[in-house]
């Protein structure tokens, strides 16, 4: 039997005898060079751009485990800056600024919670975000009870209240962040 002419097959046959004389290239490329885990840390080391170091020391701020504020258990927790608005806290409560951006510290141990939360307020501020939310979970109530110990002593926190039930409730805290002044040359 005869095969049916098919466009596909004549148009292959006419590539294949126009790159008849068309040789494969060998590979001439050395392979990398797997290093050992020692290797990789002293070379990283090495590269590591000081931009990032800068970064990285601005977005660590160092939170005091030993410093305990004073909040009311008979009322929501909330707190405001000294100096700073609070009708701008009492906005937070109602709802009236959704948050800009979440940070969920479930699974955390109070260490990373530390670190994740002051790159948070860095990134807020780098990005111009004015409000944060931070889930802190209910659990053994550990984060729960550092998490505003921890964000009074930030320079940049204006204020904080418990977050309305949408954004977790009891178990997440909405955070004003204090923008820096961007100054124009007008």
């Amino acid at each position: 039997m005869k095969k049916p002419y098919t466009p596909e097959s004549s148009d292959s046959a006419l590539f294949r005898s126009e790159f008849t004389d068309v040789k494969p290239i060998k590979q001439d490329k050395i392979p990398p060079q797997r290093l050992s885990s020692k290797h990789k840390s002293a070379d990283s080391t090495k590269k590591r751009d000081p931009l990032s170091e800068v970064k990285q020391r601005n977005a660590s701020f160092q939170f005091s485990d030993g410093f305990e504020g004073y909040f009311d258990s008979n009322q929501p927790l909330k707190y405001v800056q000294p100096g700073a608005d609070s009708y701008e806290v009492k906005r937070l409560r109602r709802g009236e600024y959704p948050p800009d951006l979440i940070l969920d510290l479930h699974g955390l141990n109070k260490e990373q919670a530390k670190l994740e939360i002051a790159a948070l307020i860095y990134a807020a501020q780098k990005q111009h975000f004015h409000c944060v939310c931070i889930v802190h979970g209910l659990g053994s109530f550990v984060l729960k009870k550092n998490v505003p110990n921890w964000l009074v002593q930030h320079p940049a926190v204006k204020g904080f209240h418990q977050a309305p039930l949408e954004w977790g409730g009891q178990g997440a805290l909405l955070v004003l962040i204090d923008l820096p002044q961007v100054h124009s040359k007008y």
